[in-house]
Parts: C-alpha cells; sequence; structure tokens
C-alpha cells in the first residue's frame, strides 16, 4: 500500500464513479481498478461495493475514507504552504450558500475574500437545498437548521432569529394581532423552505413569574412558497402575514414598511453554520474563509 493508492481510492469515493476517477487520475479505468483492488487486498478488507449501477463505500471504505482525505489535505497544504512564501494561498474552493444570506452578505465577503488572497478562486452556488457535499464535490456549505448528517461538521456562524410580520396597511384593513388563536383568522403565508414548521408556527410564551411555555398554532393562507424574497414582497403590499428569518426583512422593519406583531412572544431561533466533511485536518485556505464569514454575519448582527 502506499499513498498514491489512497488518493485514487478518495478519487473514487468523491465521484462515485471508477471512470471519474480514472480521468482525474489520468489512468485508465481498468488500470485503477486494479489499484483499488491491490489495496484491498493489502489491507484484507473489501472497501467498495461494486454493482452495475452505482458504487458505494463498505464500512471499513468509509472509515479509510475519513484517514485517507486527511493525508489527502495534508499534503495539499504541505505544498501550499511551502508555495505560499512566493506565492501566498492557492486553490479552488466550491461552495454552496443560502439565497438569503448570499444577497445579503456572502457575495461581497466572499469577492473581498478572494481579493485578500488571488490565489484562490471560489465557485460560489446559491441556492437552499440541502446538497449532498461529498456527490456534489462541495467542499463547504452554509445552512440555516438543525444538522442531521453525522459524516458532516458544523461551526456556528450566527443565531437567526425569525419575525412574525406584516404591512402596516393590512392591519389598518384587517386589524391588529395580539394572541396566537387570532392567526388562524387572518391570511398567513406559508414558508415551505424548512424541515418543519411550515404551517405550525411555534413560539416561547415569556411570562413574569412563570416558566417558559412552547406554544403553537396551525395557520393557512392563499400563499405558500419556498421563497423569502417572494414572501416579503407579498408582505410589503399588504397581502397577509409572514414568518420569516429577520434579516430578509430587516430594513423594512426599520423603515416601517413591515410591522413586527406578537412581540409577546418569543419567535423560533436557528443556528446558521459552516458545514464541511468530517475531517481531522481542515486545509487552511477552508478555515480562513470560514473565518471570513463568520466575520461578515457579526458584522451584520444587528440584521439576524
Amino acid at each position: 500500500m502506499n499513498a498514491a493508492d489512497l488518493t485514487l481510492f478518495v478519487y473514487v469515493a468523491d465521484t462515485g464513479s471508477f471512470n471519474k476517477a480514472a480521468q482525474l487520475a489520468e489512468l485508465s479505468t481498468p488500470a485503477l481498478s486494479k489499484r483499488i483492488s491491490r489495496l484491498e487486498q493489502s489491507l484484507g478488507v473489501q472497501l467498495i461495493h461494486r454493482t452495475t449501477r452505482r458504487l458505494s463505500l463498505t464500512e471499513a471504505g468509509e472509515s479509510l475514507y475519513v484517514h485517507a482525505k486527511n493525508i489527502e489535505g495534508q499534503v495539499s497544504d504541505a505544498v501550499a504552504a511551502v508555495s505560499a512564501f512566493s506565492h501566498g494561498l492557492s486553490g479552488h474552493i466550491k461552495i454552496s450558500v443560502p439565497t438569503i444570506s448570499g444577497e445579503l452578505l456572502l457575495a461581497e465577503a466572499i469577492a473581498e475574500f478572494c481579493q485578500m488572497y488571488p490565489n484562490i478562486t471560489v465557485d460560489m452556488r446559491l441556492e437552499n437545498d440541502f446538497v449532498n457535499l461529498v456527490e456534489e464535490g462541495l467542499d463547504l456549505a452554509v445552512r440555516t437548521g438543525q444538522l442531521e448528517d453525522s459524516s458532516l461538521i458544523a461551526k456556528l456562524l450566527i443565531q437567526s432569529n425569525w419575525v412574525v410580520c406584516c404591512s402596516p396597511s393590512y392591519i389598518e384593513k384587517h386589524g391588529e394581532v395580539t394572541h396566537l388563536e387570532e392567526l388562524k383568522k387572518h391570511n398567513c403565508l406559508a414558508y415551505t423552505y424548512q424541515a418543519q414548521g411550515s404551517f405550525d408556527w411555534r413560539f416561547i410564551k415569556n411570562e413574569i413569574g412563570k416558566d417558559s411555555i412552547e406554544e403553537s398554532v396551525r395557520i393557512s393562507g392563499s400563499l405558500t412558497t419556498n421563497n423569502a424574497q417572494a414572501l416579503r414582497k407579498a408582505a410589503l403590499a399588504g397581502f397577509g402575514i409572514v414568518y420569516v428569518p429577520r434579516c430578509c426583512v430587516y430594513e423594512d422593519l426599520q423603515k416601517g414598511a413591515l410591522q413586527a406583531i406578537l412581540t409577546d412572544y418569543q419567535p423560533r431561533q436557528l443556528g446558521v453554520y459552516a458545514i464541511y466533511p468530517q475531517t481531522r485536518y481542515l486545509p487552511e485556505k477552508l478555515r480562513l474563509l470560514i473565518e471570513h464569514i463568520k466575520k461578515a454575519y457579526q458584522n451584520k448582527k444587528e440584521y439576524f
């Protein structure tokens, strides 16, 4: 067994294909397959389940992948550390970020990062789907919510507070809302980009001298969408009440174009995380990018 065989194994695991891995390694597919078989023989375990349709790692393969990926990262950073004396950090980073944060602050922050490190290029995808980082070949993702995939590492960037709001014109036309049950009588526009809570709006009720109580109400309305900006525009036009991340309506609230309601209740709060595949060794360029992104969030913490 040698380090080159481990690198080939990582290529196969990352691409899910012997053909694609062979192209990356500039080898023939039979030659690469033979190298992987040799690796399995030297270790005495099967690393990859091979079928006509797809490849998957065995339990032993999953374990080896984590360590092999670490070795690959260490080699890459060793090269980068040496070249840094003359050229600085270099390489390419593929990142997926949510549309709200991407438009609000990350597009500018990541462009600034590229200016700070001119030998690093970044491919930034704005999307709200919970993508598979390994299958998509992504180095990093920014996501809001609970981390369910134990094969990923999550670094908290900021806590995102939500807000229930509507336009002053909607209140004038339909009346004020002071209790959760009153929401059932109103046109509540649902935000469907979330694992739960699209139609069951949850809050914490805080009363002096009493324990906090979680309460929820089942809402309904004329519009549902997975896009927070679409909800924002509908609320600004006076069509209904929305329950969205505060960052996407912060400026509207400051200007009075939208008005927070049910302020006696504590709305939901979700963490915003930088997520990357589990590894003991985080490449320096990713560590620096995560730090830069976290600073960008903290610089706009009043929005959240």
